[in-house]
């Protein structure tokens, strides 16, 4: 099947060096995209851009390192993004991670919401104007089913009474698909569309780490889970496909619409997670269009 060109598009992929995110950044510079890749490591960063070049016959793939759980490390890869381009394409927010144990980051803030969910609101947030200025425009949330069993807990947003690991990601995926709905509202007179992608498991490493189930998680996950590819297929259809031009505010898997959580649909709960994510992470984010 013959791919939409993306040949003068600017792509930016979170999460980029394995799993959904560098099978995304190596189909959008396959297809010709300047795509840059963000991640924590340096080194491996710098491997990754050189296999998808190599795979690619496209030299226009580079790394941008920052730890997205950091909101400082947000703002300094908005800033040196801002310095490399005055416009963006498609932006797709796909970094996240399952903390098994309570983990806070260096702002104070629990680690599953500052990454899974604050880091996709701040950097949108702060790439909002590079994404106008590159309209027509495509945001990209990675989500999970795993939302459907999330419930946004306003009175213990931060798991600080009770630390379940499983419940704290569903709430983050959910959180994904509320911001996304709210965005799409924000930025329809931009030119800027905001659709989410609620995988199931995927054959990746997601949930390694120390403990007994950061050893286990990825074993399982390789066991039942999809290649790939088949997740990163969806994000690339969403950035890519003229299809999708103008559908904004949706969720997909296997690149098919699908119906979510009754909650993920909910005006109100949309509204009150953008005003508490605005206040966690500061007040020197750009507005949203009215």
């Amino acid at each position: 099947m013959e791919h939409p060109s993306m040949a003068g598009r600017i792509c930016l992929v979170t999460g980029a060096t394995s799993g959904i995110g560098r099978a995304t950044a190596e189909g959008l510079a396959r297809r010709g995209a300047r795509v840059w890749l963000v991640g924590r490591d340096a080194t491996r960063g710098a491997a990754v851009c050189d296999t998808i070049r190599a795979a690619s016959g496209n030299p226009q793939v580079e790394f941008l390192r920052a730890d997205l759980s950091s909101q400082h490390e947000i703002r300094e890869l908005a800033a040196e993004l801002h310095r490399r381009t005055d416009r963006l394409h498609v932006l797709v927010n796909n970094a996240g991670a399952i903390f098994f144990r309570r983990t806070l980051t260096r702002d104070g803030i629990e680690a599953t919401l500052a990454l899974d969910h604050l880091a996709y609101f701040q950097l949108t947030l702060a790439s909002l104007d590079l994404l106008t200025a590159g309209a027509p425009a495509r945001v990209i949330c990675v989500s999970s089913q795993a939302e459907a069993s999330g419930q946004i807990d306003f009175a213990d947003l931060q798991a600080e009474r009770s630390y379940q690991a499983f419940r704290v990601y569903a709430q983050a995926k959910l959180a994904n698909l509320l911001f996304c709905r709210a965005l799409a509202r924000r930025v329809a007179d931009r030119g800027i569309v905001a659709n989410a992608v609620t995988p199931g498991p995927v054959a990746t490493n997601f949930g390694g780490g120390r403990g007994v189930l950061g050893r286990i998680a990825p074993l399982l996950f390789r066991l039942i889970g999809r290649p790939v590819e088949y997740a990163a297929a969806t994000v690339l259809s969403l950035a890519c496909d003229p299809a999708y031009a103008t559908v904004t505010g949706k969720a997909f898997y296997g690149e098919r619409e699908r119906t979510t959580s009754p909650q993920s649909y909910d005006v109100a709960v949309q509204e009150r997670l953008w005003q508490a994510s605005a206040a966690l992470v500061g007040a020197d984010l750009p507005p949203p269009a009215p």
